[in-house]
């Protein structure tokens, strides 16, 4: 796994836009805390244009800064199952109000939604 991020950092957003930082992972986020468990397939279809290495890639640096937490089961073929842990969660909450002021911003700017697909 990469080198594990932990400063120095000039503030607290600096902090947590080193954890959130990249376009897919607020969307993973957003797609653990809609669905529950996911297993990588399904993040995937719910999260078109994102390449598998890329949401692999992802994947691992939120388990790293302890967002994520990953469970193997030892089946064939193989099973793994993501879900946010309760610092995710806590992360999620926290980006509620930014959140919020993008949707008034997509209202705003008369912006097209994209509509992820449901398995």
């Amino acid at each position: 796994m990469g080198e594990k991020r932990s400063g120095p950092y000039f503030c607290g957003i600096d902090a947590a836009m080193d954890v959130v930082g990249g376009k897919w992972k607020a969307l993973i986020l957003w797609e653990l805390d809609t669905h529950g468990v996911r297993r990588t397939g399904e993040l995937r279809r719910g999260l078109p244009g994102v390449s598998e290495k890329m949401l692999i890639q992802q994947l691992r640096e939120l388990e790293e800064d302890g967002i994520v937490s990953r469970e193997i089961y030892r089946e064939v073929p193989p099973r793994v199952e993501y879900r946010l842990t309760a610092s995710g969660v806590a992360l999620n909450r926290a980006l509620e109000p930014l959140g919020s002021w993008g949707r008034a911003r997509i209202d705003r700017i008369g912006a097209d939604r994209v509509h992820p697909v449901t398995a």
